[in-house]
């Protein structure tokens, strides 16, 4: 096993890895900018080493200045957490080259699942059920046309190499096709430097499910049931549970086991979580995500599986050490993510932390590298903390929530605390009705109340 690990990340991911080292007796070291000196991580780790200033492509994205950090300390391997450096293969097989160990998958499994494209096969090839679309990239207008008649209207242009929503356009019909692709395949070179698209059905009232798979590197592959992340605002996840209220037993089995056996076939090793759309019944690959997932904690609180432990384990070369049968699923559990951000317009609300007071109680779990006193810089993510409940039931959960939320207290920065509260209390939610639109709509309704 490791015994040292750099964490290659901040805020409550990278005290997350820190704390999982602490208890299998591995040291840290932090690597952090200049604005996140004090961070929380930074002070209980056992090293720290600062890696530039403030923005991101000088310090958390800047690989030389990492590797460079993980020799000067004599890290044994590099831990990337989320977003960053966490899904670039380059900079998995720069860690590697230099021997240090990348707790993750390997570099080829990071740049196959990272294409879109080349993702659509693999799931294809492994069995995994996808979405009607192109074969391909699509390079022409006229091919554009060709497969919006094929696949059926509506269809949407997307990015190969897209995310968070960016290089993704839909077409109602082929009058608004060139405008779609043309826009898509713009914004796509635009935020990733590479135009390549492709085209799909489009979903029109789907829901995202999402599969969390753990493998080590001896053929063991496992799932560890769903997670229900349908609650998206501008394609970014708000509040997310599992299990999702939308599946029962029988499809929860089939979806998860379909995403392990897809995943053995491939060789996977690692934390990794397959995304699927899911509506009227069934089931359609999205992309995966290489990566430990924000939203992990859900998935630990209702099987008990430390995943950021196993993950670490399992790069250093440990046996899996159970098989899915050894899997027990218990309750309901439900996340918010608080943001920084007036919970009405979403502007980001940087700032110092005034008073800091987090919920307590049985199965009730704050994730977070805030303290009083801290300021939030203005320079990443907004989100300040990840609220996780567990109850035997989803009411239960529910019940559990709303008490939590209400002894939660930030003070000196504004929050999306009072935005989960309104979401958990609407019927259509209480009684588990949405999907990947509904938030937008729901915000929609709450602003034409209030005007």
């Amino acid at each position: 096993m490791f015994e040292k690990v750099l964490i290659a990340n901040r805020g409550e991911i990278a005290l997350r890895v820190h704390r999982a080292c602490r208890e299998m007796g591995i040291k840290t070291v932090a690597v952090h900018s200049t604005v996140d000196a004090n961070a929380m991580h930074v002070k209980l780790a056992d090293e720290a080493v600062c890696i530039g200033p403030a923005p991101a492509k000088d310090s958390y994205l800047n690989k030389a200045a990492i590797i460079s950090a993980a020799l000067i300390t004599g890290a044994d391997a590099i831990h990337p957490g989320y977003g960053f450096l966490s899904e670039n293969a380059d900079f998995a097989e720069m860690v590697e080259a230099h021997g240090i160990t990348f707790i993750g998958p390997s570099p080829k499994m990071i740049r196959m699942m990272g294409d879109k494209v080349t993702a659509k096969k693999a799931a294809i090839e492994s069995g995994l059920p996808v979405i009607p679309g192109s074969d391909g990239e699509v390079k022409t207008v006229e091919d554009a046309l060709m497969w919006g008649e094929k696949i059926g209207y509506p269809v949407i242009v997307k990015a190969a190499a897209g995310g968070g929503g960016k290089g993704m356009k839909v077409a109602h019909n082929a009058a608004e096709m060139a405008e779609a692709f043309s826009l898509a395949k713009n914004e796509a070179k635009s935020s990733f430097a590479n135009d390549m698209v492709y085209i799909e059905k489009y979903l029109q009232t789907p829901r995202h499910i999402e599969i969390q798979i753990l493998g080590d590197n001896y053929g063991n592959v496992v799932h560890l049931g769903e997670r229900d992340c349908s609650l998206q605002r501008n394609h970014q996840k708000v509040l997310e549970e599992s299990p999702s209220p939308a599946l029962n037993p029988e499809q929860r089995k089939e979806i998860g086991m379909i995403a392990a056996n897809a995943m053995k076939k491939l060789g996977y090793s690692n934390v990794g979580t397959i995304e699927f759309l899911y509506e009227n019944g069934r089931f359609y690959f999205l992309e995966m995500n290489t990566r430990v997932q924000v939203e992990h904690p859900i998935t630990e609180a209702v099987t008990g599986v430390d995943i950021v432990r196993d993950q670490i384990r399992v790069s250093g070369g440990a046996v899996l050490g159970y098989t899915q049968d050894d899997i027990k699923f218990n309750g309901c559990a439900i996340e918010c993510r608080i943001n920084a951000e007036n919970s009405e317009t979403f502007i980001p609300c940087p700032g110092r932390i005034g008073q800091w007071h987090v919920p307590g109680g049985l199965d009730v779990r704050v994730d977070s590298g805030m303290y009083a006193g801290y300021q939030v810089p203005p320079n990443y993510d907004s989100m300040v903390a990840k609220l996780i409940v567990h109850g035997r039931t989803r009411n239960g959960a529910l019940m559990r929530l709303r008490r939590a939320l209400e002894e939660f207290v930030i003070e000196g920065i504004q929050t999306t605390i009072p935005l989960h509260q309104r979401i958990i209390s609407d019927p259509e939610f209480i009684d588990g009705q949405y999907n990947i639109h509904w938030l937008e709509h729901f915000l929609e309704r709450m602003h034409k109340e209030e005007s």
